[in-house]
């Protein structure tokens, strides 16, 4: 014999989802062009070996499109694998240290490639 309202509480929107909807749109559209720019520029290397890709990084305008594609690829993975643990893990004790070792995991390795590109651009 609860109300409505009474059964409703807790279980409604906590005000946030579309912000982080709209953001995985937002990034997924960003990945096309991205993504396509990255297939191509690489097939049109010739040949894949270290030596090419490192002058291929070098390249200013190349280092720019693959820091974009690397950070806007490490931020849409960390929403969608965010998603995922909310809708499917219902264990509470696991669900808070998931997502925590999740974005702990895209972080790290958001820097790590990033710093891999940067050091090759800047011939550290």
């Amino acid at each position: 014999m609860r109300s409505p309202l009474g059964r409703a509480l807790g279980l409604g929107s906590a005000k946030g989802g579309t912000d982080h909807w709209w953001a995985q749109r937002v990034t997924a559209v960003a990945l096309i062009p991205l993504i396509g720019w990255a297939v191509v520029s690489l097939l049109m290397l010739g040949r894949l070996d270290h030596d090419a890709l490192v002058q291929w990084i070098d390249r200013p305008i190349n280092t720019i499109a693959l820091l974009l594609l690397l950070g806007t690829l490490f931020y849409h993975s960390a929403l969608g694998i965010q998603v995922v643990i909310e809708d499917y893990v219902h264990v509470g004790w696991l669900k808070v240290p998931s997502l925590m070792l999740s974005k702990l995991a895209h972080v790290a390795l958001g820097v790590a490639s990033i710093f891999a590109v940067l050091k090759i651009a800047f011939g550290i």
